[in-house]
């Protein structure tokens, strides 16, 4: 699936990539309601409801991803939410070996995250990968969201690399389209972000199951 002899540079998604997209999925779609309903007197079902609107119309922004945007929106503490829950967070088979591995045949392995910096520090400290990076880069830090095609620009400027030596592995198809945009010549999907859904429909992506299908040798 992959030639390492022609990839200098991998890019790495984190939730839903590196990480069982299950963890982020009960929050929002789980948790999150039973702390809203609470907080704002609501039954539950109603909670559920106004949420989905309000998840639904800022799905692909900067403050979908952005923990301080939702504790202001919804009155609730997501920061303290999250770690109501951080007991989910766990990483897919094999990515510690992967990361290793990556590092042992000499490629730039950075971190490229939509995520929060304060759901980056949580998932880093309880996952341990942190150790496996050169860089981490949050959309944040850029201002623009990985689906936008402004961010691959100015990630380049942030972190030299060659895009025709590039891989980028992501579980968003918007986000692959966006890099594919930019150049970057090597781009795979994941068919199962969480485990406990069925396989996604990937698009036009080359996409992995496990991390052991791809290990640089």
């Amino acid at each position: 699936m992959i030639d390492w002899g022609t990839i200098d540079t991998v890019l790495l998604d984190m939730d839903g990539t590196l990480l069982d997209l299950h963890f982020d999925n009960h929050f929002w779609q789980e948790h999150v309601p039973v702390r809203y309903a609470e907080r704002h007197s609501l039954p539950h079902a109603e909670a559920r409801s106004r949420l989905t609107d309000i998840y639904r119309a800022k799905a692909g922004t900067l403050d979908w991803y952005c923990v301080d945007y939702w504790t202001r929106e919804l009155q609730l503490d997501i920061e303290r939410l999250k770690e109501e829950v951080a007991h989910l967070i766990a990483v897919h088979p094999d990515v510690p070996r992967f990361l290793k591995a990556l590092r042992a045949a000499g490629k730039g392995v950075v971190l490229v995250t939509n995520a929060h910096q304060k759901s980056l520090t949580l998932k880093m400290a309880r996952t341990g990968l942190k150790m496996h990076f050169d860089l981490l880069v949050t959309s944040h830090e850029i201002g623009k969201p990985k689906e936008d095609p402004a961010f691959w620009p100015a990630l380049r400027a942030m972190v030299p690399y060659a895009p025709a030596r590039t891989l980028l592995i992501d579980d968003s198809l918007p986000v692959l389209r966006a890099a594919r945009q930019a150049g970057i010549a090597h781009l795979l999907a994941v068919y199962r972000p969480d485990t406990r859904q069925p396989e996604k429909d990937v698009g036009e992506f080359a996409a992995l199951r496990h991390f052991a299908d791809i290990m640089p040798k």
